[in-house]
């Protein structure tokens, strides 16, 4: 894969990311499978070191992707072409969005990318919880009743979103606690 090809690859994912990464995983998701970079196991492990290392998720997948793809000049392809598309646009929004935030075109244009963004984002917890909770995918190869719900799953997720809901400790405590669950447990 040429850098130039995952550059663009990167490009139209950025351009039509509206909310930040968890916006970007549908998006991910369909390129990495559609071109058969990974299968969807591996890409929600990605997802998962992704949100467990530091900034933000949508350039860690990408420069992940890119590394995998065509080593460090293709992390640095994917990473450019992923936030190009936004530097393009606060370079653009700042010299100009004082002239134009009250017209009601521009209202109305925001106003229509929020619920787009909020599916965006709902689509990739849908997502998520379908792969690490309820293995869906599983089930639909086995057709065993018993690998659809794992218990263990199913526990852990309730333990810690309770936790996380309850006690306002700090996430990292969270994700710590769920991979020393993982550990032991699964």
């Amino acid at each position: 894969m040429t850098y130039i090809s995952l550059y663009l690859i990167f490009f139209k994912i950025g351009l039509f990311t509206i909310g930040g990464g968890l916006a970007a995983l549908p998006l991910l998701q369909s390129e990495a499978l559609e071109r058969g970079w990974f299968t969807l196991d591996r890409f929600f492990h990605m997802v998962a070191v992704s949100e467990s290392t530091p900034g933000p998720i949508g350039v860690n997948m990408a420069t992940y992707v890119g590394l995998e793809q065509a080593g460090i000049g293709g992390s640095l392809a994917a990473t450019l072409g992923l936030v190009s598309p936004s530097l393009i646009i606060i370079v653009l929004v700042a010299r100009y969005f004082l002239h134009f935030n009250e017209k009601p075109l521009v209202q109305s244009i925001l106003k229509g990318l929020r619920p787009a963004v909020t599916g965006l984002i709902a689509t990739a917890a849908f997502n998520v919880i379908t792969v690490a909770v309820i293995p869906w995918r599983v089930f639909q190869e086995s057709g065993n009743w018993a690998d659809l719900i794992p218990p263990v799953n199913i526990l852990i997720f309730v333990i810690i979103g309770f936790g996380f809901l309850k006690w306002k400790f700090h996430p990292i405590v969270y994700i710590a606690a769920a991979a020393v669950a993982g550990m032991v447990l699964l």
